[in-house]
């Protein structure tokens, strides 16, 4: 890499987002400002639930909640689209306090109107339930997230003296399509990706089913992830964490991966 220039700093890096179609955008043109050559392949498709039964039942009964806990843009959008389908008006949800796990969650709540009560400091599971632990003794709690997704926020919440009820708003699949693309994408030297982004632990397991016996292909590729709990499932399924945000949102990611490639240019600048 040449002398790193300031207003591109990710100029000459080419950077795969895995991120599902209807949100790869914002992150890639933010790369792309940056001066990267964005690819975009997805390791996620979002999918309705096979049900939409409990989360329907659990909307039309909203006056039996204290608390809305939304972990997810995806989860906040699909529980929109239930609402508008089964005509629930903006008043019934005045009475719940709402909890979003990060600002792109709050964002997409405020964009329909709602208030954010609570936002952890630190954008993960645990911090909603740090957040949450002293104030949801005898209360009622929903939970609306995707149908795979880690329990510490009810198991913690019912401890702490919560009755938690938990709905499936969506569910996330590995898109078939996506894994001829990525095997053929990394065995060519001349179009490999410098960085790979990963934004979730869903994205980080499609990532490894997806590239199946193409691992070895990733010796020269680092791996960007957006917080701790990515970086554990990538170390699990014995992929390398090369870069990690400390801030756990695109921004943070954005600048971990700027800040890597700059020190990288500087040290192959110095050994040169």
């Amino acid at each position: 890499m040449g002398k790193p220039d300031e207003n591109h700093p990710l100029r000459g890096t080419r950077i795969l987002v895995g991120r599902a179609h209807h949100q790869a955008g914002g992150l890639s043109y933010s790369l792309r400002d940056l001066g990267a050559s964005v690819i975009e392949i997805p390791f996620i498709e979002i999918r309705d639930p096979k049900s939409f039964v409990p989360l329907d039942q659990a909307l039309k009964n909203l006056e039996r909640f204290d608390w809305l806990i939304l972990t997810s843009v995806n989860g906040v959008e699909a529980m929109w689209k239930r609402f508008r389908k089964l005509r629930i008006s903006r008043p019934k949800l005045r009475h719940l306090q709402i909890a979003a796990i990060g600002p792109a969650t709050k964002r997409a709540i405020i964009k329909h109107g709602l208030k954010v009560k609570m936002m952890p400091e630190e954008y993960v599971a645990e911090s909603v339930v740090k957040g949450l632990r002293d104030k949801v003794n005898g209360k009622r709690v929903l939970l609306v997230r995707a149908k795979v997704a880690r329990d510490v926020i009810p198991d913690s919440l019912r401890q702490a003296g919560a009755e938690v009820e938990v709905v499936e708003a969506y569910e996330t699949v590995v898109p078939a399509k996506s894994k001829a693309r990525l095997r053929a994408l990394v065995k060519d030297k001349k179009r490999r990706p410098h960085v790979v982004t990963f934004t979730s632990s869903s994205s980080a397991r499609n990532f490894a089913e997806l590239l199946g016996s193409s691992r070895a292909a990733l010796k020269a590729v680092q791996l960007a992830s957006i917080g701790p709990v990515t970086s554990a499932t990538l170390a699990e399924l014995e992929l390398p964490v090369d870069i990690e945000a400390r801030e756990f949102t695109m921004g943070g990611l954005i600048r971990a991966i700027v800040l890597a490639r700059y020190a990288e240019s500087v040290d192959h600048s110095g050994a040169s």
